[in-house]
């Protein structure tokens, strides 16, 4: 019996199954590769620009005549309408010399009125003799008449002097009355104030005097709009567009938001290489403040539904090549033509059709021929119905 047992045990250890992780794996194995599908994609150049905020319109406000500011209706931080009061200036001995010309328009006025009356003396005389004279010659001197016409003509002239009189005093008048508007300074555009620069009492000289540095009164800015200005290189200045769209991410803020180049200076300046770049951006509820920076990222030579492959496949090679997958997941080496290129995608030119398979990553374990087992990339996206 015990040689009967003995024997069994030496039976099963001998024929026992083995496990099969235990024998060596078969060195012909087809290796698993990441591969990735050939696809159209939209694609588009992006770059990321310091940009700065400022205000759409800025102005110094100047008074247009010089005299002693006589009240401030504003200060920093008040936002304020179109022609909305902002100053009044006091300029001395201007409401005398505005009196002094309306009383002398007046009496040009009155002289104008006794020239006329005048002259219509004169001329009425002067008429009938010329009348008279006719139907009957001879009956009134020659002399008479001279005297008839000189009188009618003096009056003429002292009429037309007294008219020009009459314009040059309402000119004064409208001068100085201008003068005292303009004691009035009001806001150009609607805007907030930044920069108070003077006083009740402050002397100020006229903005268009020439004689003298004219000091501004206040600053008027319009922020319910502002302009996002950033430079352009060189290399990127063909490819920017009114209209293109633009990302603008305010750190300071911590918020995005979206718009478009409004305008672009199509000019380089020597001092920079950089075009400088404006985006409108709607500013209603003030929360974006002037001097403030942002990034700009604009997305540039767009192109729509290209053929694409992720930047893996390609090789390093001057003359790019990627490796194909056949129908029966064969490699095969291929050259392509590249177009545009983004941090992770390439636009093919050339080379490749739609919904090929190109192997990613390294190509040291695998060689052109050998036959593979591919493995879609998490990263690639999913087909689309036309695949």
């Amino acid at each position: 019996m015990v040689v009967i047992c003995a024997i069994a045990i030496v039976a099963f250890v001998i024929f026992r199954p083995r496990d099969r992780k235990n024998f060596p794996a078969n060195s012909g194995s087809i290796p698993n590769v990441a591969v990735a599908r050939v696809s159209r994609e939209d694609l588009a150049e992006h770059l990321a620009v310091e940009a700065e905020f400022r205000p759409f319109q800025e102005i110094d406000l100047h008074a247009n005549v010089a005299g002693f500011v006589k009240s401030m209706n504003v200060d920093i931080g008040d936002r304020v309408q179109a022609g909305q009061l902002l100053a009044t200036l006091e300029v001395p001995e201007l409401k005398e010399d505005l009196e002094r010309a309306e009383a002398q328009a007046l009496r040009s006025e009155k002289e104008t009125n006794r020239a006329a009356a005048t002259y219509e003396d004169a001329h009425l005389a002067f008429t009938r003799l010329t009348t008279v004279n006719q139907s009957r010659p001879n009956l009134i001197a020659q002399q008479d008449l001279d005297t008839a016409q000189a009188r009618d003509r003096v009056g003429e002239a002292a009429l037309s002097v007294a008219r020009q009189e009459v314009a040059v005093s309402r000119a004064e008048v409208n001068k100085l009355r201008a003068m005292a508007d303009y004691c009035k300074v009001t806001a150009p555009f609607a805007g907030v104030i930044t920069k108070r620069y003077a006083d009740e009492g402050s002397l100020i000289q006229g903005g268009v005097s020439p004689t003298s540095a004219a000091m501004p009164l206040v600053r008027l800015s319009q922020n319910d709009r502002l302009r996002l200005v950033f430079p352009v290189s060189v290399p990127y200045v063909g490819h920017i567009n009114i209209g293109d769209p633009v990302e603008i991410r305010i750190a300071a803020l911590g918020k995005t938001i979206s718009g478009k180049i409004s305008r672009f200076a199509r000019k380089v300046e020597s001092a920079t290489r950089t075009m400088e770049t404006e985006v409108d951006v709607p500013n209603a509820n003030l929360a974006l403040t002037p001097g403030i920076y942002a990034i700009a990222n604009l997305k540039l030579n767009h192109r729509e539904k290209v053929l694409t492959i992720p930047a893996g496949a390609i090789s390093n090679h001057k003359a790019p090549t990627v490796f194909v997958l056949n129908h029966d997941n064969e490699i095969v080496e291929r050259p392509v033509k590249l177009g545009l290129e983004t941090p992770d995608k390439f636009e093919v030119l050339d080379g490749l059709q739609e919904n090929e398979l190109v192997m990613l990553g390294s190509r040291a374990q695998v060689k052109p021929g050998q036959k593979v087992e591919p493995r879609i990339s998490a990263t690639e996206t999913t087909p689309t119905a036309s695949e």
